[in-house]
C-alpha cells in the first residue's frame, strides 16, 4: 500500500453535511457480494453461513473463501458482523447458548459443524487472538507450555522447552523475556502480553490464526510490532484479522472483506479496496462517509 494513499486513509474526505449518513439515508438496495469472495487455493471455505442469536440474524447468507498463507482483512462499522463471522471459523459461537449457525464452513474441505468434530481439537488448529490480552494467571513459560502440555505435543522437558523459546522467539518476545520466563505473564506490558498470547497460540501448531483487533488496546509502537509480527507469521500461517484500523488493514492484509448490516458487501485485493471499491457501500465507508 503507498504512502498516499495510506495518508488519504488516514485523513478521509468528509462531506460538506453534519456527521456520517445514517442507514437510512444511504438508501441503497443490498446486492450479491461483489469482487473476489472466491479463491483458487482456500484453506477455508464458507458457503452461505447464516447466524442467528435467538431470533435476531447477524449475519446474512455470507460466502467467503479465506486463502492458504495468506492475510485477510474483515472490516466494516461497529455492530456490521465482523467478530461474528469471525468466531463462526473455529465454533467460539458454540459457548453462547443462543446463537445458531447455519450454512457450511469447511477447513482443507471438511465441515467443522459436523457432530464427530471435536472443538477442542478445531481450535488447536484454528487459534484465535482477543482485543484485549488475556494471559493466564501462570508464568511466562507456562503460558506458552500450557497447550503443548494438554495436547500432548512434546514427549519430554527438553523438548517442551525448545517448543516454548521457539513459540516465544516466533511472537518476538525472546530476546525481552529470556531472563524471567518464571516471572507472571500478567506482569507484562499490554504489548508485551498480546505477543505472549499469539505465542500461546502458535505453540499448539495451528493452521490458522483468527485474531479480533488484536492491536486495538495498544499505543502505536506496540501496535507497530504487532503488525510486523502479522506480515512474519503468514508465511506459516493463514490469518483472519477483524480491525477497525482501515490503515491497519492497508499495511497487513493482502485481502480486504468489507461488511455491513451482517452482509458481506465485497471483497478483493487490498490496494483495489483501498483504492478503487466497486460497490457503493464500501467506497462511503472508506472515504468516512458512513460508519
Amino acid at each position: 500500500m503507498n504512502e498516499a494513499v495510506l495518508n488519504d486513509l488516514a485523513e478521509p474526505n468528509k462531506p460538506d453535511h453534519a456527521g456520517p449518513e445514517t442507514e437510512d439515508s444511504l438508501n441503497i438496495e443490498y446486492t450479491d457480494t461483489v469482487g473476489q469472495p472466491l479463491c483458487e487455493e482456500a484453506k477455508i471455505r464458507t458457503k452461505e453461513v447464516n447466524v442467528y442469536y435467538a431470533d435476531n440474524q447477524a449475519i446474512h447468507n455470507v460466502s467467503l473463501d479465506i486463502g492458504e498463507n495468506e492475510v485477510i482483512a474483515l472490516i466494516g462499522p461497529s455492530g456490521c458482523g465482523k467478530s461474528t463471522y469471525l468466531r463462526t471459523l473455529n465454533r467460539m459461537n458454540d459457548t453462547i447458548d443462543i446463537c445458531r449457525v447455519e450454512g457450511q464452513i469447511l477447513l482443507d474441505g471438511e465441515d467443522i459443524y459436523t457432530k464427530k468434530q471435536d472443538p477442542v481439537l478445531l481450535r488447536a488448529r484454528v487459534g484465535m487472538v482477543f482485543q484485549k490480552p488475556n494471559p493466564f494467571p501462570k508464568s511466562i513459560y507456562d503460558n506458552v507450555a500450557y497447550g503443548p502440555r494438554i495436547h500432548g505435543l512434546t514427549r519430554n522437558k527438553s523438548e517442551l522447552d525448545d517448543l516454548v523459546e521457539e513459540s516465544l522467539t516466533k511472537a518476538g518476545l525472546f530476546q525481552e523475556v529470556k531472563d524471567r520466563l518464571d516471572a507472571p505473564g500478567t506482569g507484562l506490558s499490554g504489548g508485551q502480553q498480546q505477543r505472549l498470547c499469539i505465542a500461546r497460540t502458535i505453540a499448539v501448531q495451528p493452521e490458522v490464526i483468527l485474531m479480533d483487533e488484536p492491536a486495538s488496546a495498544l499505543d502505536p509502537i506496540a501496535t507497530a510490532k504487532i503488525e510486523e509480527l502479522i506480515n512474519e507469521l503468514k508465511e506459516n500461517f493463514t490469518i483472519v484479522i477483524v480491525t477497525h484500523s482501515m490503515q491497519q488493514a492497508a499495511r497487513v492484509s493482502q485481502r480486504t472483506a468489507y461488511f455491513h448490516m451482517g452482509r458481506l458487501i465485497e471483497v478483493g485485493e487490498t490496494d483495489q479496496i483501498f483504492t478503487n471499491p466497486a460497490h457503493e457501500l464500501t467506497e462511503k465507508y472508506i472515504t468516512g462517509r458512513f460508519g
